[in-house]
């Protein structure tokens, strides 16, 4: 089970506007600063140390984020670093954040 929630107003302030009352990712950012700010926040929903099943990610991300398209978040969070997966996809697990993912303190 993943982690509740952050207060929205303990998220960095370009998120804020991206993210709903339930902590849920509500449209995806179009600048890539705020994109990697996003992976990073649903990075935090996938728990250190396990390891899931695509269907399991898919489904994780489904939850967590509102406009139906959890291939482009399942990419972007690989593709950043947020996750590793074997190839072929069939498992992956949480990676520890890169340095510059953007989700520190307020700006």
């Amino acid at each position: 089970m993943s982690p509740a929630p952050e207060p929205r107003e303990s998220l960095p302030r370009e998120l804020r506007p991206f993210v709903d009352d339930e902590g849920r990712l509500a449209r995806w950012p179009s600048r890539e600063k705020v994109q990697r700010m996003a992976a990073a926040l649903l990075a935090t929903r996938f728990e250190p140390g396990r390891t899931y099943h695509e269907r399991e990610v898919n489904e994780l991300l489904k939850r967590w984020h509102g406009f139906e398209d959890w291939a482009l978040l399942r990419r972007m969070l690989v593709d950043w670093r947020f996750l590793a997966r074997e190839d072929g996809g069939a498992r992956y697990w949480r990676l520890e954040p890169p340095a510059d993912a953007g989700g520190g303190a307020d700006a």
